[in-house]
């Protein structure tokens, strides 16, 4: 999940490579089919199957992090739209840039969205924070 963070896009990076790779049902099912295919006069050397399983958890490991810091990165977007409730931003859209006063705060997808109002009484709903570029 992409995380949308006042000023601009923050991600982990690992959950692309975690998403990726091999899922733990796929690690199992070709450890067994290697068990089952192996040779019985020249069995695969123990130290190979430690290692593999020892390949795996990190890598589980790994994907569980992604997930956490994902989850905590969720939190600290939300945090960072509710700090901006009542105060004067400058944002970025698609014909310059806007200054009015965060109103409301909604959330679509479980990403937080602010609404704008413009000292003229135009209201810019859906804005990204993201799109904030100065914060008065």
């Amino acid at each position: 999940m992409a995380v949308d963070a006042i000023g601009g896009s923050v991600g982990t990076g690992l959950g692309e490579l975690t998403r990726s790779g091999v899922s733990q049902e796929d690690f199992i099912r070709l450890f067994l089919t290697q068990l089952n295919f192996q040779d019985p006069l020249e069995p695969v050397d123990n130290r190979e199957f430690l290692a593999q399983l020892a390949q795996f958890s990190s890598v589980e490991q790994l994907r569980t992090l992604g997930e956490n810091i994902d989850a905590l990165l969720g939190v600290q977007a939300s945090g960072q739209a509710l700090g901006l409730l009542g105060r004067t931003v400058e944002v970025a859209t698609e014909s310059g840039s806007a200054i009015g006063q965060v109103t409301t705060l909604n959330y679509r997808s479980g990403k937080p969205l602010l609404t704008i109002t413009q000292t003229n009484g135009n209201i810019l709903p859906d804005v990204s924070p993201s799109q904030v570029l100065i914060v008065r």
